[in-house]
């Protein structure tokens, strides 16, 4: 039997980081966890999460955070990929970006053209692509404030113009904005919700093959 193989790109909600601050969950918590025993045998799932990872931007307190540096040698590093999934955005409301949610859409969409351009699925052809939105924001206090102050806004836009960036690139997208984060922190997952989405993406994953 062949295995179709996913790769999970994302930042410290796909790494598993645990909004109470006690480092990452383990990894049958961790939505690619999760994913992978939905999927069963006929799939190896291949996580690739970082913290602070964001889509486009160099960011000056943490280097090496550009998803777009590391993307195109990560898809050669795990190639033949059958699909990837792209979970970013949530590291770009951050104030020091300065990034309107249409920008945070395009960098999302920037990636996944980077992924439809590359010969990294079977025999040389792209991958399919899964484009992930944001959980809802949760209660966002403590050591984020500052960093996220005002993101509540943007990301409310951000499902509809990553619904428009994946109709114009022709690749599926999955809201996941009836999903909430933690109010622990406001912008990691919880227990509950990292299972939520791994059973979601295992859903579009098979509908999408």
């Amino acid at each position: 039997m062949s295995v179709r193989t996913v790769l999970c790109f994302g930042d410290s909600n796909t790494h598993g980081w645990r909004p109470d601050g006690g480092g990452r969950w383990a990894l049958e918590i961790r939505w690619p966890g999760v994913l992978a025993a939905e999927l069963g045998a006929g799939w190896r799932v291949v996580e690739e999460g970082l913290n602070s990872r964001t889509t486009v931007h160099d960011d000056p307190l943490m280097p090496y955070r550009n998803g777009r540096d590391y993307l195109v040698p990560c898809l050669a590093s795990h190639a033949p990929l059958d699909a990837v999934a792209i979970f970013l955005g949530m590291n770009d409301l951050k104030v020091r970006f300065a990034v309107a949610a249409s920008d945070i859409a395009a960098g999302v969409g920037a990636l996944a053209e980077l992924v439809l351009a590359s010969g990294a699925g079977p025999e040389g052809t792209p991958p399919r692509v899964l484009l992930l939105g944001l959980p809802r924001l949760g209660r966002i206090e403590g050591q984020w404030e500052d960093s996220f102050a005002g993101a509540e806004e943007k990301a409310a836009r951000l499902p509809a113009q990553l619904a428009a960036t994946a109709s114009e690139l022709g690749v599926t997208f999955l809201d996941l904005s009836a999903i909430r984060c933690s109010d622990l922190d406001g912008v990691h997952l919880d227990e509950a919700a990292h299972r939520t989405i791994g059973e979601t993406v295992a859903r579009s994953l098979a509908d999408m093959f």
